[in-house]
């Protein structure tokens, strides 16, 4: 595991599906001159995913060779799909950055808080069920994904008092200017 130093810090982008933690992310991170890690994930890409972008897309086979190899520092499995941070990713980011954003579900950001303790600051990006039920379609995922990420919203949303900071997402621009205030 990767042992961060002083002044290094994770933030992590995390919230119900559809909230537009992704798309808050990198304006942030942008803004910022942060960089983001990429994790890897057995899953198929969805419409508007690229490879490389959003995940490394890789098959089952790939995830576990690399997971025998002690490669993920955070790894967890949704619906038969594997997702995971590998440890060179974020140790290759740090000796160029001090500051780095992942884009994570609850359970992964968990997972870092307790490998990191205060070094992870965790940033939870949320919006109505309604609002994102409609971003998911806008998307154009499948009523079978929209129904899939709508099962564990409130679960989602259990989780925002856990978090260091909580945002609204009502409006992308005003978000986005909140949190950039703030990591400044």
């Amino acid at each position: 595991m990767y042992e961060l130093k002083d002044k290094e810090r994770i933030f992590v982008f995390t919230g119900p599906d559809g909230s537009g933690r992704t798309t808050i992310a990198d304006m942030v991170g942008s803004t910022l001159g942060m960089k983001k890690v990429i994790g890897y994930t057995t899953r198929n890409p969805r419409p508007i995913e690229v490879d490389g972008q959003d995940y490394h897309f890789i098959t089952r086979e790939a995830f576990l060779k690399a997971d025998s190899q002690e490669e993920f520092l955070e790894k967890i499995e949704i619906k038969n799909h594997l997702y995971g941070i590998k440890n060179r990713d974020v140790a290759h980011m740090f000796e160029t950055f001090s500051c780095i954003y992942l884009i994570l579900n609850t359970e992964g950001a968990d997972i870092l808080k307790k490998l990191y303790g205060d070094k992870v600051i965790r940033l939870f990006i949320y919006a109505d069920k309604s609002v994102v039920e409609e971003r998911q379609r806008t998307k154009g995922l499948s009523e079978e994904d929209i129904s899939s990420h709508l099962e564990h919203y409130e679960r989602d949303m259990d989780y925002l008092p856990k978090c260091e900071h909580a945002f609204e997402n009502v409006d992308l621009a005003h978000c986005v200017f909140d949190i950039t205030n703030l990591l400044e």
